[in-house]
């Protein structure tokens, strides 16, 4: 139902080098890049995640309460998601764990957006 995510940066330079690492462990790749948005995917029929400088010209800031969930099919690779998002400077929002019906853990990408790298059965 999703078809993609965006996030808004003030730096897509650095948000761009960020991705490219971190959800190029998950098999995506940059599919689009116009200088103001970029978009990442495994294919066109999957859901995407985007990060942008928004359209009004305005600064980039965080929503409260919003985050983006990447399912990445195993504790495994939440747990490699997570590590790799703070080796390219993210930070810790909660180290993967069990979380209920989930496992996974939460960090925030060099903007302050809030991410959960997870997978299903805690």
């Amino acid at each position: 139902m999703i078809g993609y995510t965006t996030l808004g940066t003030n730096d897509l330079d650095k948000a761009v080098a960020f991705y490219d690492a971190l959800l190029g462990e998950l098999g995506a790749n940059q599919i689009m890049n116009d200088g103001r948005i970029a978009i990442w995917a495994k294919s066109p029929e999957e859901p995407m995640v985007a990060v942008c400088k928004p359209y009004d010209g305005k600064e980039a800031t965080v929503g409260n309460g919003m985050m983006v969930a990447l399912n990445v099919g195993s504790q495994e690779m939440a747990e490699k998601i997570y590590n790799k998002a703070l080796e390219l400077g993210g930070t810790d929002e909660g180290e993967p764990g069990s979380r209920g019906m989930v496992w996974g853990g939460y960090f925030r990408d060099l903007d302050g957006n809030k991410l959960f790298a997870f997978t299903m059965g805690g």
